[in-house]
């Protein structure tokens, strides 16, 4: 791979040896970007008293609780494995309940699917370890395998819709067992989910995510040394102000930069359009 930009000014000819390392492998992984439209914000029974009575709603912000992850082996192609994802993702909510009045906040859980088909090679073999507790015996840890595991990467959606609706119009994926939020996940809100209403709340949420089937193996690689520390502890306490003064002055933080960029100006039209085709 010379193309690999990692190797750039390596030189090979100071590798003292090859170790073993026992790590995890990335042996698939995916991106994707999801627009998720039309689902159910659920609401516990004092903020649902709140969406009875409002005459509109608009998203504030959304939070990801919590992604349980499921991974299973696909029938029929060996080495691939799917891997079914479940979030829950508290959002918060302005509600307009008179036109006079500052808008009321709830709080509401939004809950959705994703899944996917990665390829995470094969093995069967069977591990045992043991763990030493100082003054204890030695024990034996629960046996492991070699299986595939996924990593999820996520940051929190951004709300692009928020709407009062009737429940039939929008995604309900719990149907009408709220009883199926788990604990963890209720204790996070105050009051008791309710499913019963005769006004809902559907919202539509952006969320990026980068999945990856991970395995661990054992790899050859090359070292160089020891890592031994360059720097000396310092234990002198400095004149806070000294520190302070080494701080340049944050020039932009009070005059903006004046940087011109090209894709964000409207173009120039002489016969008086804005060249945004209007």
């Amino acid at each position: 791979m010379a193309d690999n930009k990692a190797y750039t000014g390596v030189d090979l000819h100071h590798v003292k040896e090859a170790i073993c390392v026992d790590t995890n492998r990335v042996y698939d992984s995916c991106a994707d970007k999801d627009c998720l439209a039309d689902l159910r914000v659920y609401l516990t029974d004092c903020a649902q008293n709140v969406i009875e009575n409002a005459s509109a709603v608009r998203g504030k912000s959304a939070e990801i609780l919590n992604c349980i992850v499921e991974v299973e082996k696909v029938p029929f192609n060996r080495g691939c494995y799917s891997v079914d994802l479940t979030f829950f993702v508290k959002v918060c909510l302005d509600a307009i309940t008179c036109p006079t009045a500052p808008p009321t906040t709830v709080e509401g859980l939004v809950t959705f699917g994703k899944k996917c088909i990665l390829y995470g090679s094969e093995g069967n073999v069977k591990i045992f370890t043991s763990t030493y507790i100082p003054g204890g015996t030695d024990e034996q840890c629960a046996m492991g395998n070699t299986n595939p595991t996924a990593k999820v990467q996520c940051v929190d959606p951004i709300i692009l819709d928020a709407k009062l609706c009737k429940i039939c119009d929008c995604c309900n994926t719990l149907g009408d067992n709220c009883d199926a939020i788990p604990n963890n996940i209720c204790r996070c809100f105050e009051g008791k989910f309710t499913c019963c209403c005769e006004k809902a709340v559907k919202i539509t949420l952006g969320i990026f995510t980068i999945i990856q089937l991970e395995r661990d193996v054992q790899m050859l690689i090359p070292a160089y040394d020891f890592c031994i520390p360059t720097k000396e502890c310092s234990c002198d306490t400095e004149d806070p102000c000294d520190t302070f003064k080494r701080i340049n002055f944050p020039l932009d933080e009070f005059f903006p930069p004046n940087a011109k960029n090209d894709s964000c100006a409207p173009a120039f039209n002489p016969n008086g359009s804005c060249g945004c085709g209007k």
